[in-house]
This record gives C-alpha cells, structure tokens and sequence, in this order.
C-alpha cells in the first residue's frame, strides 16, 4: 500500500499539519482506523495532564455539623462527612469485623 504526506487540519487550533506517509504506515501497522485530530502541541498539551479543574462544594458535616469543602456535589438523602469524622469512621470500621468502610 502506498501512503502520501496529507495535510489535516487540527480541532483544537485550526491549523494545519502535515500526517506524513510514515505516520500512516504507523498507523496502518497498528490497525487505527482514524486520521489524527489534532497537531503535536495540541496532543503534547493534551497528554501533559492540563490541571482539570475540581469543583468544590461548601457543605455542613452530617456528623459533628462543621463546615467543609468536599470535591463532589452532594445529593440529598446520604451523609456528607468531613474530613476527620470520614477518617474516624474508616478506622472504626477497620477494626470491626464484616463492615465495610464506607457506607451506602
């Protein structure tokens, strides 16, 4: 099979790159069926584990009713633990046989 260098247009930038016959071979020895989206720095930047950005959620401790922050938003119904009353109640739980550590 013969490949030629094809000019892609990447989705996160707008520019061009060039996908080389050799990349394609690659590709085509790897059995991907789809052309790449993006260009080199684009797909460097990507993989580098950009910081995702965690939400964090105000909240009042279910336990001993201290304001925390939790990384998740809360639903109504369960238990929203602080840090250190979540921690207790893993080590409680640790020595108790048959329970498990977080509860459902």
């Amino acid at each position: 099979m013969e490949f030629t260098d094809r000019v892609l247009k990447c989705i996160d930038c707008g520019s061009e790159f060039v996908f080389t016959a050799g990349e394609q071979l690659f590709f085509h020895d790897k059995q991907f069926v789809n052309d790449p989206k993006r260009c080199k720095q684009c797909k460097a930047k990507r993989g580098s584990g950009s910081a995702r950005v965690r939400s964090e959620t105000r909240t009042t401790c279910s336990e001993c009713g201290e304001s925390t922050t939790v990384p998740f938003k809360p639903t109504q119904g369960r238990p929203v633990l602080c840090r250190s009353c979540f921690q207790k109640l893993q080590s409680g739980a640790q020595s108790a046989p048959g329970s498990t550590a977080v509860p459902s």
